[in-house]
């Protein structure tokens, strides 16, 4: 019997940590927000929202989203109280690919913004969308 329920016991556990990793998983992703390029030009647009570019500076002088809010990524946690005034509202985050803009989503999630979306696929996806941009 003491063997039975050793056994027993073992996949059970195995399965609880399963099944709370992919609850985690799910949490984490649930409030990872992404948008498409066309939606996130359509909000921009009517004003439902505000774009912020955290690529560097040299990358957003070659080109950039009109209207765009610009604070590189690195320094991001410094310029906050710039967006306070935004922490109610829409604020969707962009860089070239979607990565950086991810980590910047999460900073201001964290500090309480609370519609934060991603770009989905970044400036790239926008490019590709044939979507207009402002070069320097």
């Amino acid at each position: 019997m003491y063997l039975m329920t050793r056994l027993f016991q073992l996949p059970l556990a195995i399965g609880i940590c399963l099944w709370l990793s992919s609850s985690l998983s799910f949490a984490e992703t649930a409030t990872m927000s992404t948008i498409a390029p066309k939606e996130a030009a359509t909000m921009q647009a009517n004003n439902q929202a505000i774009i912020l570019d955290v690529r560097e500076l040299n990358e957003w002088q070659e080109q950039h989203i009109a209207g765009v809010i610009h604070i590189p990524l690195s320094q991001l946690q410094d310029r906050l109280p710039e967006l306070s005034r935004y922490k109610n509202s829409p604020i969707i985050t962009q860089c070239r690919s979607g990565k950086r803009s991810a980590q910047a989503q999460e900073a201001l999630q964290s500090a309480g913004f609370s519609a934060v979306y991603n770009l989905n696929g970044g400036l790239n996806a926008w490019l590709k969308d044939g979507l207009d941009t402002a070069k320097r």
